[in-house]
Parts: C-alpha cells; sequence; structure tokens
C-alpha cells in the first residue's frame, strides 16, 4: 500500500506542470539575473545559493501544499484506508525530494550555458548532489507548515518562512556583505548551510562537514516535530 501511495503522489506531482515551471523558472531567472548585476561575486558561487534556494522552495512547497489536503479532510479520509501515518508522511517527503532535482538541474545548467561554470568535474557533481540530498529537512519542515497552516494562512506560512530562509539564509544577497548581526543570525538557519554545500564549487569552497552536520540535527529535529504534530492531529476527534 505504502508504494503504490508513493507512486500516486509521484504521479500527482509530475502532472502539475504550473508548479514545476515556477519551481524552475523562477531560480534560472534570479541567476540570470544575478549574474549579470553581481560582478564581484563568482558565478559559480551564485549558481551554488540559487540551487540551493530553488531546491528547498520546491520541497518545502511541496511539503506545506498538505494544509489543502487537511482543509478537505484528504487526510482522514486516508486514515480508513491500510496507509499508516508514516507511509503517508514517507510519501510526501518522496514527492518533495524529487521535485527539488528540476530547479537544481536548471540552475546548474544555466551557469554551465551561460556563465560558462565548469559542472564535468567528479567534485562539482557531488556537490549539486550534495545540493539535493540536503534538502531533507526541508522537506519536514514543509510538511509542518503543512500540519499547522490551514488552506486560508497557508501562504502566509509559507511565503514568510521561504522569504526569511531566502534573504536572511544569504541565498540572494552573499552573507559577507550583511552587518556581523545579521551575519551571525543566517548561521542559525538551515538555508545557509544548504548553501554552504552549494558554495563548494566557488573559490574558496564551502564548510562541507559542518554543514552536513547542521542539515542532520535539522532533519531530526524536524522529524520528530512533523511525527508528534501528525499524531496530535490524528487523535483529534
Amino acid at each position: 500500500m505504502r508504494t503504490g501511495y508513493v507512486v500516486f503522489e509521484i504521479r500527482r506531482a509530475f502532472r502539475d506542470s504550473k508548479f514545476f515551471l515556477f519551481a524552475v523558472a523562477l531560480p534560472v531567472g534570479l541567476f540570470v539575473l544575478e549574474s549579470n548585476v553581481i560582478r564581484d561575486v563568482p558565478a559559480s558561487y551564485l549558481m551554488g545559493s540559487l540551487a540551493a534556494f530553488g531546491a528547498f522552495k520546491a520541497a518545502l512547497d511541496t511539503g506545506a501544499r498538505t494544509a489543502v489536503e487537511r482543509g478537505i479532510g484528504w487526510q482522514r479520509q486516508l486514515r480508513l484506508t491500510p496507509l499508516t501515518g508514516a507511509g503517508y508522511l514517507t510519501a510526501k517527503a518522496a514527492v518533495a525530494m524529487l521535485v527539488a532535482l528540476p530547479p537544481v538541474a536548471g540552475v546548474s545548467l544555466a551557469a554551465a550555458l551561460l556563465s560558462g561554470v565548469e559542472l564535468t568535474t567528479p567534485a562539482k557533481l557531488a556537490t549539486l548532489l550534495a545540493i539535493w540530498a540536503g534538502i531533507v529537512p526541508f522537506a519536514l519542515l514543509g510538511l509542518l507548515i503543512g500540519q499547522l497552516a490551514t488552506p486560508q494562512n497557508l501562504q502566509a506560512y509559507q511565503g514568510g518562512v521561504v522569504l526569511v530562509m531566502s534573504f536572511v539564509g544569504g541565498l540572494f544577497i552573499p552573507v559577507t556583505s550583511f552587518p556581523a548581526v545579521l551575519a551571525r543570525i543566517a548561521e542559525v538557519l538551515p538555508s545557509y548551510w544548504l548553501a554552504e554545500i552549494g558554495h563548494s564549487v566557488a573559490p574558496g569552497g564551502g564548510r562541507i562537514g559542518q554543514a552536513a552536520l547542521v542539515l542532520a540535527l535539522y532533519t531530526l529535529a524536524l522529524g520528530v516535530a512533523v511525527a508528534v504534530r501528525y499524531r496530535r492531529d490524528q487523535a483529534r476527534p
């Protein structure tokens, strides 16, 4: 039952052509804009930042849409089937992971074709794969938002989190240009560390080991929070 539901969710996600177009077009467009405006930052650095942005936003948005399913009673209907809560959440997380791939590929391709960023070395290809792997906590964050929000206030929750993660996390503007206090705050956010993985392809590199540790801790904390919230919601009459 779990495998069948995962396949169902994947098919449903890939039929949403408008979502995919926006998920890829926005980060690619931002890369093209910033690479032509911000001349003192290497294109490879911007690629890492905006690939991270596209991946985390796609994953978070996918998970957050569970608020709509809660609102129409879809989750309650599924509880009458053999599908377990763990199976439902796993399927949602798997779909969030899959939809995060096109933005990473799109930004990387734009960087290679338009800015001459070399991507054929094994290390750089591994870095792009690591960006994708690092979005697990964002998929879980999206699921948590979906369990907390209602269809009416989902956009406010979702948009606020994306804005904070993107701007304060340094995905649009390099953290090196931030005031000292804001730079310290940026290092608290998981989006900052996801971008650090992407920055390893740029001159000077990024702190991959520390980024992996921070993202793993976020994954653990958010995984527990999602499970607890889902069980509480399940227990409601």
